[in-house]
């Protein structure tokens, strides 16, 4: 894409509504718009980046045998009610029909409405398991809105729900979905910064878990075992007396984290208001057993970018990164033509920099703000070595490739 083309521009100076890191960075460099507090508009290289990291959650759920689906944001009172949340939980938006004058939730979650949907369809011990998942909008009243993309009032999340005929099934199937978050965030490309947490259990287990990625701007605290590769919620690392739940080490350190997943198991908690049963092997009734496993992906997004980003802007991972390559050219566009259209045709997506009007200061200020994994520069200096500058975000090494080897080079 030619960057004179894109309709959005960066910014120089962050908003002053806007105290946290991720939100500055990410406005100031044209990936969303903020709507009011806790709304933001994914703009077209920000909505670049989201479906990049859709992608990979879609395809990690489907590998454990997820199958998708598109479940509605409106839900009736009447199945919040069921469940008690209707008075319960306190982030519902509640509103009435001006018409109809029945009353309608829009959906934080959709646990009131998998399940009467597999009750349609799993009657029987043979029907089981089953994982469905979606990836849709949410929506919270959150009292406050804060944190920029990690904790707003409409919010994109992917819901993987599971359905068992035993706890023993559940135990396994939640084991394979851990398995897969830990290989998303690695594809992501915060693998090696994103721990397994132990955290409360909630329903029917001692504990949950959450995977939370280190920041120094981090929500949450948790206290890190760097030998088994997890961690514990500081709201329960009294109850486990201040050691690992794995080896049992007392040598934890105390991190500033964000949770960018979590995964429950909810036992029968959400099948029994609905009468959600299986008959088993011997004609026997028996509730059916859930878990549920969720990702915020704009959370997942601000996470990143707090993460991996330093005092010139962003440092987008590889895998999730809007575009490969940052080609900017110092007014040599006829050569920078050619160069654009030869990466593009190997198959790499490239953003260039072609704009007449804009000093080389301030196009290497944007590339570096944008965050594209490598920046290419063709100047007059370098064409007379028939070469270009080829520099990665996360290097200052700076070196001149020869124009020919610079595809190879890339998709090495």
């Amino acid at each position: 894409m030619k960057q004179s083309e894109l309709f959005t521009k960066t910014s120089k100076t962050a908003p002053k509504d806007e105290p946290s890191l991720n939100a500055q960075l990410l406005i100031r460099a044209g990936f969303i718009d903020k709507l009011m507090a806790g709304v933001y508009t994914l703009l077209p290289l920000g909505f670049k980046v989201y479906k990049k990291i859709e992608q990979i959650i879609r395809e990690e759920m489907n590998a454990v045998g997820g199958q998708e689906v598109y479940m509605p944001t409106l839900q009736p009172k009447e199945r919040w009610q069921a469940t008690k949340r209707w008075d319960d939980l306190d982030v519902l938006f509640k509103f009435t029909s001006y018409y109809t004058k029945n009353e309608y939730v829009l959906g934080p979650t959709h646990e009131e409405v998998v399940a009467p949907l597999v009750k349609r369809f799993a009657s029987s011990y043979k029907d089981l398991p089953i994982a469905v998942y979606h990836i849709q909008n949410k929506f919270r009243d959150e009292k406050r809105a804060k944190s920029g993309m990690l904790r707003t009032r409409e919010f994109m999340m992917k819901d993987l729900y599971s359905f068992h005929t035993s706890q023993e099934d559940l135990d396994e199937y939640y084991e394979k979905v851990k398995s897969a978050y830990v290989k998303l965030f690695k594809r992501i490309g915060i693998g090696d910064t994103t721990y397994l947490t132990y955290a409360s259990g909630g329903t029917f287990a001692k504990y949950s878990h959450e995977f939370q990625t280190l920041t120094e701007n981090g929500e949450d605290i948790i206290h890190v075992c760097d030998k088994c590769r997890v961690a514990v919620n500081k709201e329960i690392i009294e109850d486990l007396k201040s050691q690992c739940p794995e080896c049992g080490s007392q040598d934890l350190k105390s991190k500033k984290a964000v949770e960018v997943g979590n995964i429950f198991k909810l036992g029968t908690k959400y099948s029994e208001p609905f009468n959600l049963t299986y008959t088993d092997e011997k004609g026997g009734t028996k509730p059916v057993v859930m878990g549920c496993y969720g990702i915020g992906l704009q959370r997942l997004m601000g996470t990143i970018v707090e993460a991996l980003s330093d005092d010139r802007g962003i440092i987008w991972p590889e895998n999730i990164a809007p575009f490969k390559v940052h080609l900017i050219s110092l007014k040599q566009n006829k050569e920078t033509d050619k160069i654009y259209q030869d990466l593009e045709s190997a198959g790499i997506e490239v953003l260039y920099d072609d704009r007449a009007d804009i000093a080389a200061g301030a196009k290497f200020a944007d590339s570096d703000l944008m965050g594209c994994p490598y920046r290419v520069v063709v100047s007059e200096k370098t064409l007379k070595e028939k070469s270009v500058e080829l520099k990665r975000r996360d290097s200052e090494k700076v070196e001149l490739v020869k124009i020919d080897k610079l595809v190879k080079l890339i998709n090495g």
